[in-house]
């Protein structure tokens, strides 16, 4: 799941992190007001709870479990998540609480502990744009956040390129031969294989085609493109 919602969730990051620019945030849970100030105010038209981090007990809280008592339209993402989690027998995502020891890596990170709980709600609700902050003592809360002007733009040959390197470089990926797969699937890449899912990938839109290939591993051997402008 973290494969596969890996990329496709770097690239909205990058987006959000552009549109807003330098920023501050600020959340009324209780209210149901999400708003950014700072070079492109924003006011959320919807955000979710999906959970937090806290590095005294070592451990992510799902939001549906918060014990604060926090508006169930605010937690009920969360909740869905939970049961799918049930429903399919992943106890990362059922249970109310989870050791960081528990999760891929068993990483001690708390940014990093936030990035594969939220990545695999986004996966399951379809909903990929997140926010995290501090708030005390190292704890990291997390969103989903939705607003009509934050929409991905179609692919563009040099960002694609951007986020499958830069992902490539930067994230956590067990299986890079699902990942750019799935990220090319999501991003209408037209993502095929030249012999039946394990010889070269091939990825496509207008002004880009590369193949990329793999080791026995999954792991990418090298990525061969081709960019033009648009209709040259």
């Amino acid at each position: 799941m973290l494969d596969d919602a890996a990329l496709m969730s770097f690239e909205h990051q990058l987006h959000l992190q552009e549109f807003l620019g330098e920023h501050s945030w600020n959340a009324d849970l209780q209210a149901g007001r999400f708003e950014f100030t700072g070079e492109r105010p924003l006011v959320c038209d919807r955000f979710h709870l999906m959970g937090s981090a806290a590095p005294g007990p070592g451990s992510w809280m799902w939001g549906w479990a918060n014990p604060s008592g926090f508006p169930p339209d605010l937690t009920a993402m969360s909740a869905a998540v939970r049961d799918f989690g049930r429903e399919h027998d992943v106890p990362e995502l059922a249970s109310a609480e989870v050791a960081f020891g528990a999760l891929p890596g068993a990483p001690r990170e708390v940014p990093v502990v936030v990035g594969q709980l939220t990545d695999a709600a986004k996966l399951l609700t379809g909903r990929w744009f997140s926010y995290n902050g501090e708030v005390g003592g190292g704890t990291r809360v997390a969103f989903i956040i939705e607003h009509s002007e934050l929409r991905l733009p179609e692919p563009e040959p040099a960002r694609v390129m951007r986020v499958m390197q830069q992902g490539l470089a930067d994230l956590r990926l067990s299986d890079h031969r699902r990942a750019l797969y799935t990220y090319g699937r999501l991003r209408g890449l037209s993502p095929r294989f030249t012999d039946e899912g394990r010889g070269t990938l091939l990825l496509s839109l207008p002004g880009l085609e590369a193949d990329i290939s793999f080791d026995h591993l999954g792991r990418v051997g090298g990525i061969n493109a081709s960019l033009s402008a648009p209709g040259a």
